[in-house]
């Protein structure tokens, strides 16, 4: 008779069959024979799909093994967390950032076009959450994020030039969070909201006459909107949750002052991917 074994590996279910018959494990080695001599077809991936396939995978991988280190051996991490109503940690994160822009509808004949050149930084943040019921929390999450952003101006006759913008941000957020019941030490959740950021480094007050060079004035600050998605993970000390999240500008912050590289834009709003990992007690 067969031994059924069963294995939980993050929140899927594997069943595991050992065949005790000796005639039966022949005919599976045979099988196995067999189709490892079949051709297998090669799939053909659009390249520029590689970078997004690989980011999931990694996460999938990443969330997969924390998520069966958690769960131990019929274990489950931190069994009254959810009942506490207030919850505070830390988060950690890395940003890729670039501007939503559009082109002035007069542009001068020299200006043959803008790019977006996207460029990487790190925000670091303090975390509260409030539970408002079973599914819904309420997440305060203060901090500073470190933003980089570029733009490549073409010009007829000479070469491309490159304006990079560096922000300093005092990101103050309020977010909810919808998450899915706890499975074991797992759990899956969705969350968005709005945030005010202020930015230390703006220049929008320098004086472009006194500029040797023209620069590209924004401003100071801003209002963007929060979405994001992730999963929580219960380890014995503490709860590890890794998220992906988007953040659009909500307003212009282009300061129109007559230059060289403000006059061939109609607006400019900010725009970031944001990959953190937090960290909550």
């Amino acid at each position: 008779m067969d031994d059924v074994r069963r294995s939980h590996v993050c929140p899927f279910t594997v069943d595991v069959h050992f065949c005790s018959s000796p005639s039966l494990r022949s005919g599976l080695v045979v099988a196995a024979s067999d189709l490892g001599n079949q051709t297998v077809p090669r799939m053909t991936t659009s390249t520029n799909m590689a970078p997004v396939r690989n980011a999931l995978v990694l996460l999938t991988l990443l969330a997969c093994s924390l998520s069966v280190h958690a769960q131990g051996v019929g274990r489950k991490n931190l069994p009254n967390f959810d009942n506490r109503p207030y919850h505070f940690g830390f988060m950690l994160s890395a940003n890729r950032s670039d501007f939503n822009f559009a082109m002035a509808d007069s542009l001068a004949d020299d200006v043959r076009g803008i790019s977006n050149l996207p460029q990487a930084g790190f925000n670091m943040h303090l975390m509260a959450s409030y539970t408002l019921n079973r599914h819904m929390r309420l997440r305060f999450e203060p901090g500073l994020s470190f933003q980089d952003r570029a733009l490549n101006y073409r010009f007829a006759g000479q070469a491309d030039v490159v304006r990079r913008t560096e922000a300093v941000n005092l990101d103050i957020p309020l977010l909810l969070k919808y998450r899915t019941d706890r499975l074991d030490n797992f759990a899956a959740y969705v969350l968005f909201g709005v945030k005010y950021m202020r930015d230390f480094q703006s220049q929008e007050n320098v004086n472009q006459q006194l500029q040797s060079d023209n620069i590209l004035r924004l401003q100071s600050g801003n209002f963007a909107a929060d979405l994001g998605a992730g999963v929580d993970l219960f380890l014995p000390f503490f709860k590890l949750s890794i998220q992906a999240k988007t953040e659009q500008g909500l307003l212009n912050v282009l300061i129109p002052d007559d230059s060289n590289y403000a006059n061939p834009l109609e607006f400019l709003r900010s725009r970031s991917f944001v990959l953190s990992f937090c960290f909550e007690g």
